[in-house]
């Protein structure tokens, strides 16, 4: 991949990096200083697919695009932004003395203006002329105080915005859970011992759906949601999760051994107490319609409601939470296809506790 500066191609004449003089960072800057900003900087041709910067770079310099389009990019998350002709491009990483946190990759030949010019630092400008490169220096400092209070301006016109996406993202369409994401991503780093783990699968669920459909599936899945939402909300604390396929369960912070096999077992008791679905030529109770046109087979006994569950208590159990989690699921799993039964509970080997994973 080919980058190469020039400092004045020959079908462009300096008048072409005029464009520099109007950049933020010189915004209030004297008609003469604005030409001795013109003489530090140079025009820089990028090849398609070139870099223009990488992450973990120092943001020396910063551009401003005349032609061409540059992606910025992630290799974990792909484009982030895409800059066309007149944007500046790293100007606030500049301000800040930053290390890149994305790469910048030209999408087509471009042309950009680059400052301070290729091979120039803001050291070498301030050889020539400290008191410009001082006024630089103070407009950084303005223009990083500018765009942070613009930024807590808006976080703030827009908190209750926020909150909403921030609970669609963590929240399961399906049943109004929480997302087992919201425990990587929001709550491992503030968890504090003991926190209590329970999880639940409902027990041949699939018959459920074979016999009444998956609408019928989805619907005993919010009544599911429901009492694991009424034991949250009782308890004052907590999350109610779904995990993965029909696994769902609760997280409960400040919860011991004894109060957390308390509520394992509130929790089979009460989806076991859950309305039955009834035989074929019965009315299902509320909330459970059968999909138009479903049939269950003649004489199909009514579905009664049951689920393994299974907990642990982080760090009795386990010290690591990762290894809690995994040793948990493992663990209601292996009791779910043995016919299910007694809330089981997780430790470590080596621990006291009705498991072991």
């Amino acid at each position: 991949m080919e980058r190469k500066s020039m400092e004045n191609p020959p079908q462009y004449r300096n008048i072409d990096l005029l464009p520099i003089q109007g950049a933020e960072l010189f915004s209030s800057f004297s008609e003469e200083e604005k030409f001795t900003i013109l003489s530090w900087s140079a025009l820089l041709q990028l090849r398609r697919r070139a870099r223009l910067f990488s992450i973990g770079g120092r943001a020396e310099h910063f551009y401003l695009l005349l032609e061409g389009a540059v992606r910025l990019f992630r290799d974990d998350e792909g484009e982030m932004a895409r800059f066309v002709s007149g944007d500046t491009i790293g100007d606030f990483d500049f301000a800040g003395q930053y290390r890149y946190d994305a790469h910048a990759e030209a999408e087509e030949d471009s042309l950009l203006i680059m400052f301070p010019g290729y091979g120039l630092t803001l050291e070498d400008c301030a050889q020539e002329d400290p008191r410009t490169v001082s006024r630089i220096y103070f407009n950084r400092i303005l223009m990083m105080t500018s765009r942070i209070t613009a930024a807590q301006r808006h976080i703030a016109e827009n908190t209750d915005r926020l909150k909403e996406l921030r609970r669609r993202a963590y929240e399961d369409p399906g049943t109004g859970l929480w997302k087992q994401s919201l425990i990587r991503e929001e709550l491992s780093p503030t968890l504090e011992p003991p926190t209590a783990l329970i999880m639940l699968k409902p027990d041949r669920f699939k018959l459920l759906v074979d016999t009444w459909g998956h609408l019928v599936g989805d619907e005993a899945m919010i009544r599911i949601a429901k009492v694991l939402k009424d034991l949250s909300r009782r308890l004052g604390r907590g999350w109610p999760l779904r995990f993965k396929s029909n696994e769902t369960g609760l997280l409960i912070p400040a919860c011991g051994a004894s109060e957390a096999e308390a509520l394992a077992r509130q929790v089979a008791e009460a989806v076991a107490a859950l309305e039955p679905v009834p035989p074929a030529g019965l009315t299902p109770p509320a909330g459970l319609t059968p999909p138009p046109g479903l049939t269950p087979p003649s004489g199909a006994p009514a579905f009664e409601f049951s689920g393994t569950v299974c907990w642990g208590v982080w760090t009795e159990d386990h010290p690591q939470w990762d290894t809690l989690f995994r040793g948990v699921y493992d663990l209601l799993l292996e009791r779910w296809r043995s016919g299910g039964g007694e809330p089981v509970h997780f430790s470590a080997p080596g621990k006291t506790g009705g498991g072991g994973g």
